[in-house]
């Protein structure tokens, strides 16, 4: 985790990472508007930050929209929403696109993030390597009996390509090869929880906040996929979660941005089952 990190650092994508403490202000007699579309993953920090800043400040409207990662990117390029929620890092195609736009995408990490394996808890398989994994999810296994379980199909669930953690999933598990064609590809985390739910043979990945009593989380590598082994930088399929604005964002967009990255805000962060930054 810290490795990653130190890479976006590098890359010069982090923007006022710090917790801050903060302070809100007024923003005159109009009523401000902030639109925020994009990542799923990143969509319950989004929902309650926004909630909270709002009662904090009546005369801002926050709206929240999902879509995946890269439908937020999209948004913001094209100038239709304010920040852009992604569960991964801006890509290089939609850099040189913002840039022929006037768009200049700035970076703010707000948490961090495991993608957890999960199974239907009927499946006594506890947990995975990476290279099953990537059998599973190009085709070269099938059966989880081929992995110690039971004689029974494996049912492949995915999100889709505009996702975020679909783009993280495919780097840190994959190395970059395809999915399986008869994957089931979903827009959504809790799609993809609902789905490992209820079929016995599912195997799905999701965000760590979409972890729950009716879906089982499995070890990668022998690591549990939880907040500690996060931030420990001991599980092995992690990652930033990240806020985009045009340029550095002003006035209420800049207090949001304040707002989720403050203590206050982390704690939301936290409650909603993401890594808060330390």
């Amino acid at each position: 985790m810290k490795n990653i990190l130190q890479a976006v650092l590098t890359a010069g994508l982090i923007f006022g990472c710090a917790l801050t403490g903060y302070a809100g202000g007024p923003y005159g007699e109009d009523k401000s508007k902030i639109i925020i579309e994009g990542s799923t993953t990143v969509l319950p920090i989004a929902q309650v930050s926004a909630e909270f800043f709002m009662r904090q400040n009546p005369d801002v409207e926050v709206v929240v929209r999902g879509g995946g990662s890269g439908v937020g990117i999209a948004s913001l390029i094209d100038k239709t929403c304010d920040i852009a929620d992604s569960s991964r890092v801006i890509k290089d195609s939609e850099l040189d696109k913002a840039a022929t736009g006037g768009v200049s995408p700035k970076a703010h990490v707000v948490a961090m993030d495991g993608i957890a394996l999960i199974v239907n808890p009927a499946n006594p398989v506890a947990g995975l390597k990476k290279k099953q994994l990537a059998d599973i999810y190009t085709g070269n296994v099938s059966n989880w009996k081929q992995l110690g379980g039971k004689d029974e199909k494996i049912v492949v669930v995915s999100r889709d390509t505009s996702s975020g953690t679909f783009e993280a999933f495919s780097v840190l598990v994959l190395g970059g090869q395809k999915v399986r064609p008869d994957a089931l590809m979903q827009a959504s985390n809790q799609a993809v929880s609902s789905i490992v739910s209820r079929t016995p043979g599912a195997i799905g990945y999701v965000g760590l906040g979409y972890i729950n009593q009716e879906v089982k989380a499995l070890d990668v590598e022998g690591v549990r996929p939880t907040k500690e082994t996060v931030l420990a930088d001991k599980y092995p399929v992690s990652r930033p979660l990240y806020m985009y604005t045009n340029g550095a964002p002003v006035n209420a967009t800049r207090d949001f941005i304040e707002f989720v990255k403050s203590k206050e805000g982390q704690k939301i962060v936290d409650e909603q089952g993401f890594v808060a930054l330390k």
